[in-house]
Order: C-alpha cells, then structure tokens, then sequence
C-alpha cells in the first residue's frame, strides 16, 4: 500500500511518456531561444537618395533629392556587438532642371560588417541603439526612356549608421544614412554613358527591424 502512489505515477509516466518527451522538447527549444536573443533580425526601408553630379557625363545632372529609395535585409549578429547581413537596395532618380530627361534605376546587392555600440554608450536612453555597417557590393545600374542602352556594372563599398528606437521586444523603428562608394570608374568613351550614372549615392532611409530569434532589446 505505500508503493501505490509511486506505482500509480510510473504508470502515469509510461502511458504518457510520449507527451512528457514532448513537453521537454519544448522546454528545450523556448529555453535556447531566450538565450538567443538578438542574433537574427529583418529590416525594411524607406527614403530619399542624393546620387553625386561627378558621377554623370557632362550636361546630365539629377535632382538634389530623389524618391524612392528601398531597402531590405537581414542581419545575423555572431556575438552581442559583432555581426553580418546582406541587403539589398532599389533606388531611382531622375533628371533635373537644366539636364536632358532621363530615369535610373540604381540597384545593389551588399555584404557588410556590423558594429553595435550601444551597450557601451550608457549616456544613451534605454530604448535607444546604435548600429554601424560597412562592407563590398556590386551596383547594377539601368536608365530608362531614350537610353535603354547603357547599362552599366560596378563594385561599390558601402558604410552607414542606424539610430534605432524600440517599439516593442521584438520591433524597432530606425533610420539609417549609408553612403555608397562607386568603384565604376569613368566612361569611355564619355558618350557611352549618356543617361547613366557611375558615382558615388548618399541615401537616408527610415523603416522598421524585426528580431526574428528572440527579443531585441530585453
């Protein structure tokens, strides 16, 4: 009669032993993914961009500001103030007063370096974060209208600073100014880059990061 409680739990445990498993199973995930906190995140972004007049043959020259700019990626942090991400980035501009009419197209691809300060920065408010970014890219360039034509292709470099504010555990909006370096060189022959652009682009996004792996500002 004193063994009846344990007897009655081992029988319990072996008619549902598939269930505890799972139950421990799960445990297991939530726990590791708590400890995870901050390593994956997604971003998307929206803004204005300023392509540099060098970057144009002469008599084309583009707006001092154009829309849109679009940016989107994800960024996987390797320890708490070190990571990666690929992005990638559409931007238009188009002609200004004095230049012949054209459209660009701007499109790039980058792989970048991240720096996260913040949590040395306690001058900061609490639900404020820094993020530094920089790294190599290729620009894929393609006017519209009368010069279909001249496609262009070029590396670039990139680098840029995030101010981030949080919204939530798992949210935040930011804003982000990035400069990209063209690496293209200049036409030749200078007719050949009628309509395009090989220089260098200043862009200023705003958008939001969602931490896919945990909790970003726990």
């Amino acid at each position: 009669m004193q063994n009846k409680p344990f007897n009655d739990m081992m029988s319990i445990f072996k008619t549902q032993k598939h269930k505890f498993l799972v139950i421990t199973l799960l445990f297991t995930i939530v726990s590791f993914a708590q400890r995870d906190t901050n390593k994956w995140k997604a971003q998307i972004a929206l803004g204005l961009n300023s392509p540099s007049q060098s970057g144009f043959v002469e008599g084309f020259e583009s707006k001092p500001m154009n829309f849109p700019t679009i940016n989107a990626g994800f960024q996987r942090m390797f320890k708490p103030q070190f990571g990666a991400k690929l992005d990638f980035g559409f931007n238009r501009f188009t002609n200004g007063n004095d230049s012949p009419t054209f459209k660009i197209n701007y499109t790039r691809i980058n792989a970048q370096f991240v720096y996260d300060p913040t949590t040395y920065l306690s001058f900061l408010p609490e639900q404020m974060g820094l993020v530094a970014h920089a790294g190599p890219g290729y620009s894929m360039v393609k006017p519209l209208g009368n010069y279909t034509n001249n496609n262009v292709s070029f590396l670039n470099m990139m680098a840029g600073l995030e101010v981030h504010y949080g919204l939530s555990q798992y949210m935040s909006l930011y804003t982000d100014v990035s400069y990209i370096l063209g690496l293209g060189g200049s036409f030749d022959p200078i007719t050949e880059g009628f309509g395009s652009f090989s220089g260098n682009l200043l862009t200023i996004t705003f958008g939001i990061t969602f931490s896919l792996s945990g909790c970003q500002y726990c």
